[in-house]
């Protein structure tokens, strides 16, 4: 087994453990992601639906704030599992803020709970994402 894969297998056994703290009553769907900064810090969350369905949160943004707060300003790498059989991907908002914390060639793993696993990087799953340079918005 290569490093790459025994990584992914300790990140895959977290995140199947993370699964059953989703807060998932509406869609019945537990998702639960794994963010890796380029600082070598791994950051985790899990979706939580609320009744006021556009309040909810996603997995990945839960576990982008987390890396936020913890001061990662840079992922690398992210991981997806749910509850699904295969493999999922992430929302388009989601791949939004992916995009925006991502150094070139983020990685998004996706664990199926099949045991497969497949990679995209946030390029292409977001062809011509966007930025802004905080430095060049205009504030009043």
């Amino acid at each position: 087994m290569t490093d790459a894969a025994q990584i992914t297998g300790k990140i895959a056994d977290k995140l199947r453990a993370l699964l059953p703290r989703a807060h998932a009553p509406y869609s019945g769907v537990q998702v639960a992601c794994a963010v890796q900064g380029a600082d070598g810090t791994t950051h985790l969350g899990v979706n939580v639906e609320n009744a006021a369905y556009p309040q909810g949160l996603c997995a990945e943004a839960s576990a982008i704030a987390a890396a936020v707060t913890g001061g990662t300003a840079a992922l690398t790498r992210v991981y997806l599992a749910s509850s699904l059989p295969g493999p999922i991907w992430p929302c388009g908002g989601c791949r939004q803020k992916i995009f925006e914390f991502a150094a070139e060639g983020c990685e998004v793993v996706s664990l199926g709970a099949d045991g497969a696993v497949e990679r995209q990087t946030i390029e292409q799953l977001l062809p011509l994402g966007f930025r802004l340079d905080p430095a060049r918005v205009r504030r009043a």
